[in-house]
């Protein structure tokens, strides 16, 4: 065995008879402190939280020392997530969603739909609107309203879009990465219209910077300074204003017209109400 580590026999013999370092008693003594304060803490502090109390008790101690013996000791605090998605499921999960608008040149509406979220606050209360856009036209084909973010708020808003339009097989959906649009449910409604589902790439949030654009019109032209009382009130001045944006707002990209009128002059003239 000594020959096996490169150490004498007699080095062997006389560091078993030292015992234990000063370092290793101080850490024994640490590790019972340590084990005293976790558990008054009903087993929730981290390593910060431990240091701090044996600060406060006396106890000079890096915060690094602590976590190391409370590593050592298999002694965890309580996350605030105690469930964590693995990583490699996340990117197997959205391998299903490319991003597939990025490849399509656009020359007329009906090629590519974009779609996403955003908040407001009605009477103190969170609420999402969802909002389904036509990349070309930039004319909001279909948006909904409500006090859940979930799946079935995409799927009405997707609804309404396709009762506009009643899209061909083929049409894009590009959305965020978000779990309202990766659901299983809203994708069998897409597939069975034949749309191309199509996700932003990892960590590229200007892959839909159409519509983020579009959320900031929404909130600084109309929504700000408005308190809303009512979920009815809120709904009035939506609805105005995807009339007003569809129909009068003159965009600098569509050189300097309304969609509507952009769609009414393009080459393929897509089917709206």
């Amino acid at each position: 065995m000594c020959t096996l580590f490169g150490v004498t026999r007699g080095g062997f013999y006389a560091s078993q008879s030292r015992g234990a370092s000063e370092r290793s008693r101080r850490d024994d003594r640490l590790r019972a402190q340590i084990a005293t304060v976790f558990r008054k803490s009903h087993q929730l502090y981290g390593s910060p939280r431990v240091t701090r109390q044996l600060h406060t008790e006396g106890v000079p101690v890096g915060r690094r020392r602590v976590a190391r013996l409370m590593r050592q000791d298999r002694i965890q605090g309580r996350s605030a997530r105690m469930y964590r998605r693995s990583r490699v499921g996340q990117k197997a999960f959205f391998r299903r969603f490319p991003n597939t608008e990025r490849q399509v040149a656009l020359t007329s509406p009906n090629q590519v739909w974009v779609a996403d979220i955003t908040y407001i606050r009605v009477a103190g209360r969170w609420h999402y609107l969802a909002v389904v856009m036509d990349k070309c036209s930039r004319r909001i084909l279909g948006w909904s309203l409500s006090r859940r973010r979930d799946s079935a708020l995409t799927r009405r808003a997707f609804a309404h879009a396709v009762h506009r339009r009643k899209p061909l097989p083929g049409v894009v959906f590009h959305s965020d990465r978000g779990i309202e649009y990766a659901a299983h449910d809203l994708g069998r409604s897409l597939a069975s219209y034949g749309l191309i589902q199509s996700m932003n790439r990892p960590r590229h949030m200007n892959d839909n910077a159409h519509m983020e654009s579009f959320f900031h019109s929404l909130k600084s032209e109309r929504l700000y300074g408005i308190t809303f009382a009512t979920d009815a009130h809120l709904k009035r001045e939506l609805s105005s204003y995807f009339s007003f944006y569809n129909r009068v707002r003159l965009h600098s990209s569509l050189d300097y017209s309304s969609p509507a009128t952009f769609e009414s002059t393009t080459l393929i003239q897509p089917s709206v109400n």
